[in-house]
């Protein structure tokens, strides 16, 4: 499978984007499919994840009530729309995925997933 991340760039404090993960070669169904952010300088870390079957989300609590994971099932392609976005969310933004049906605490490690994009940068400036 190869996954495609898109949608990055520069926008203001308190601004929006919307990232998308489309996959080619395989479809998403039965797996759990995550993004994860990595800063300059800092860690991958965990932003969100939703499960392909049942739809369900899981969120870092530092974008919880701002980002919003969902899935198109006929595009086979998740997107997370990204609101009252700060400087601290700037980042490469990578998306991955997992053939599997992951728990809420395994889907937010990045060692969970087999699969990984080649990332879009998020740039929060003013």
């Amino acid at each position: 499978v190869q996954l495609q991340a898109s949608g990055g760039g520069l926008v203001q404090p308190g601004g929006s984007l919307r990232l998308s993960c489309a996959a080619s070669g395989r479809t998403f169904s039965s797996s759990t499919v995550g993004w994860f952010r990595q800063a300059p300088g800092k860690e991958r870390e965990f932003v969100s994840a939703i499960r392909w079957a049942d739809g369900s989300t899981f969120y870092a609590g530092s974008v919880k009530g701002r980002f919003t994971i969902s899935r198109d099932r006929a595009k086979n392609t998740v997107y997370v729309q990204m609101n009252s976005l700060k400087p601290e969310d700037t980042a490469v933004y990578y998306c991955a995925v997992e053939f599997r049906n992951l728990i809420q605490s395994v889907a937010t490690t990045a060692a969970a997933y087999d699969h990984w994009g080649q990332g879009t940068l998020v740039t929060v400036s003013s």
